[in-house]
């Protein structure tokens, strides 16, 4: 991945839980906040209810597919956390990457457009 790192650390992903925005779809959710970086810090996370241990790395790696290919789409500066719900197991990486093009390009673009991270406008 070009513009991408992965989010490795637990505080990483506890801050997108916490102070991100979420965009639901089926089967697949995502969490993003803004890291202040040139670059998007991406994580990837599949529970024990969704399978056994091939399940859910087949579902980290569709994905990871489906993130490849949108990369250059998503803005920059961002932590991305994916979170595979139940209904994942039967999508392809072709959902995926429709999920992360009409709907998670388009809530990061809305949200920053909005202003939603700037701070002097939230205090008002």
């Amino acid at each position: 991945m070009l513009f991408t790192t992965f989010l490795k650390d637990n505080n990483g992903f506890m801050r997108c839980y916490r102070k991100g925005r979420r965009v639901n779809g089926e089967g697949l959710c995502a969490y993003f906040y803004p890291n202040n970086s040139p670059y998007n810090r991406l994580g990837i996370t599949a529970g024990k209810k969704l399978g056994n241990a091939v399940t859910r790395n087949r579902i980290k790696r569709i994905i990871r597919a489906a993130y490849r290919i949108c990369e250059q789409e998503i803005p920059m500066g961002y932590d991305i956390v994916f979170v595979g719900t139940q209904g994942i197991q039967s999508k392809t990486s072709c959902e995926a990457e429709e999920f992360i093009r009409k709907k998670l390009v388009k809530s990061i673009k809305i949200t920053f457009e909005k202003g939603f991270w700037d701070e002097n406008k939230r205090k008002k």
